[in-house]
């Protein structure tokens, strides 16, 4: 194992010391990339509507479709906030009336409930926000709320898989009849922990607190049974809590579990989701981050298990803008772009001992993630590498993975040998990302860069604003500081609670002040919280105040409300830690 070490710190040498400068992408060509990736776009869209709508998914190569989901337009609704964000109002409002008429729920389907809940609900939800709303540009006139309807009706029928001992959620579920008796009891850490934006949403929208609820839980029960290092296992047994996969990374089964805590801060401001991703942070530059790569190591010793780039990490350096920790961003980067540009593409997986790709990971199935690190990097930097970067992408697309009705998935990066397969996310994630690239190069036109919202993506890239009716002040009131012990009771209502400035200048997405929330209806009643009054404790840990904790063992765990922090924290290396400085941790007691 110190060998691959070894190589990998002698190959990230190399790669940085022969990082090319290419020719640059001037304004013109970046404009006539803006437009060769909208057409890109409508040649897959079109593919689809043509020859597979309304099943799920496309088949690129013989031009025709296939149900791969739940049988309900996956792609169609996939694609809303595509055409929204490309401006086409037309398709954007046939694609919003269609789904409002023909799309059901109550259907005899087992489903995954990470992926309904990312590709479907998220879908709904995004499209909702926008056609329902002026300041966008894209308002349905005959629209009345139909999407968000459907939302609700779908959250509902997912809401069985959170009944379990942990509160983790099942990995499926049936539309129709629930969790199955034999259904499995092993879930990944990133399909139980990436369901808060959407459900998070879904509750301020409809007013019912239990859709965010049951997904904040989940989070709770994952980060409880985190191992004394800080770091989270892949898979973990939602009856038992017990790790059933204790590799600890950064991609497969656990990427989108890190994405969630940071973008729930800022989407909603609570403050809960950010103290969990600045102690899951730290552990992994500390553990898992190999300058420039990562590795997946055993979550309790630290122990390297794989010296393997897989492709889910790429979405880690454009997590990083968002935090504000640019430098390792940058260095990751150029690593895993310099695999695609070794192969035409990235591969599943591969191997940094060996320099080549990974027995049985040899496929591109049209991934989204390095596309949409090399979006945020320019966003963040304006440097011109990142529009080179696209370039070569857009080139590796048309070239490899063009098919006469779509795009198709590469089966091996290699031989380039074309999968007849569309994944609804090349839509939603992949060509969206591309296209805001040189559409912020040239001078954005869009929603996201000129519209009345900060927006945060999705890990499906879905657009969720950050609006008053999702953003509310009333709803970030218990976390404003940790409540002191005392003999006395003391009446709580959130509307009493003052705004707290500091935690709004030290949010980004929270920049255009205080704002009044007239759609909110208040509580009749004050709540009456026994024995506790409102002010600052240094002496509480932030596991004391919200409750977080170790679960010490699968039968000690009920609700994840235990106050009792483990005896001895492991100190974090202070050489291996990264800043976060867009989120201020002033007032964090880490």
């Amino acid at each position: 194992m110190k060998q691959a070490i070894f190589f990998l710190y002698l190959f990230s040498v190399i790669l940085l010391q022969r990082e090319a400068v290419a020719d640059g992408v001037s304004p013109a060509e970046a404009k006539q990339l803006r437009d060769e990736v909208r057409e890109m776009f409508y040649h897959a869209f079109n593919g689809y509507f043509q020859h597979a709508f309304p099943l799920d998914e496309l088949r690129p190569l013989t031009c025709t479709g296939e149900d791969s989901l739940g049988g309900y337009a996956l792609t169609l609704i996939d694609s809303l906030d595509a055409l929204a964000i490309l401006g086409d109002r037309e398709q954007f409002t046939a694609a919003v009336e269609w789904i409002s008429k023909n799309l059901k729920f109550n259907i005899d389907k087992t489903v995954s409930v990470f992926e309904t809940t990312i590709r479907v609900l998220g879908g709904l939800l995004s499209a909702h926000l926008i056609a329902s709303d002026y300041a966008t540009g894209m308002k349905i006139q005959s629209y009345d709320n139909q999407l968000l309807h459907l939302s609700e009706d779908l959250a509902q029928r997912l809401l069985p898989a959170f009944e379990t001992p942990t509160g983790i959620p099942f990995g499926s579920v049936n539309l129709l009849n629930g969790v199955d008796e034999n259904e499995s009891k092993i879930t990944s850490t990133a399909g139980g922990g990436t369901l808060t934006l959407e459900f998070g949403v879904l509750s301020r929208l409809t007013n019912n607190p239990v859709y965010e609820r049951v997904t904040k839980n989940a989070v709770r029960g994952i980060w409880a049974r985190r191992s004394k290092l800080n770091l989270v296992g892949a898979h973990i047994n939602v009856f038992t809590g017990e790790w059933t996969q204790k590799d600890a990374g950064i991609g497969t089964s656990i990427d989108s579990f890190y994405e969630y805590l940071l973008k729930a801060y800022l989407l909603f401001g609570d403050e809960e989701y950010l103290f969990i991703f600045q102690e899951a942070y730290k552990a992994v530059m500390q553990y898992i981050y190999n300058d420039p790569w990562y590795v997946e190591v055993n979550m309790n010793s630290a122990a390297m298990v794989w010296p393997l780039f897989n492709s889910l990490q790429a979405f880690w350096p454009g997590l990083q803008v968002l935090a504000g920790d640019i430098h390792p961003a940058v260095r990751t980067h150029a690593a895993f772009f310099s695999v695609w540009k070794k192969y035409g593409f990235t591969p599943e997986g591969f191997n940094l001992a060996s320099f080549s790709v990974q027995y049985g990971q040899k496929s591109y199935p049209l991934r989204p993630e390095l596309i949409e690190s090399t979006y945020w990097l320019f966003k963040a930097t304006r440097d011109p590498r990142y529009l080179d970067a696209g370039r070569d992408m857009v080139a590796s697309l048309q070239y490899g993975a063009r098919c006469p009705c779509g795009y198709c998935h590469i089966a091996d990066v290699e031989s380039h040998k074309q999968e007849d397969h569309m994944e609804s996310f090349f839509l939603a994630e992949t060509v969206k990302y591309l296209w805001l690239l040189f559409d912020l190069a040239v001078g954005p036109d869009n929603i996201v860069e000129n519209g009345p919202y900060k927006y945060i993506f999705s890990t499906e890239g879905h657009l969720l604003p950050a609006t008053p009716e999702i953003s509310l002040a009333d709803e970030r009131c218990s976390y404003f500081g940790a409540f002191c012990r005392s003999g006395g009771k003391k009446k709580y209502q959130t509307s009493d609670v003052k705004h707290d400035e500091a935690n709004d200048t030290a949010n980004p997405y929270r920049s255009w002040g205080p704002v009044s929330f007239p759609s909110r209806p208040k509580s009749p009643e004050p709540i009456s919280l026994t024995g506790l009054i409102e002010g600052r404790c240094p002496g509480l840990t932030h596991g004391q105040k919200y409750g977080i904790s170790y679960a010490a063992d699968p039968e000690s765990f009920t609700d994840g409300n235990s106050e009792d922090e483990p005896a001895n924290e492991p100190e974090v290396d202070v050489s291996r830690q990264h800043s976060i400085v867009l989120i201020s941790s002033s007032d964090a007691n880490t």
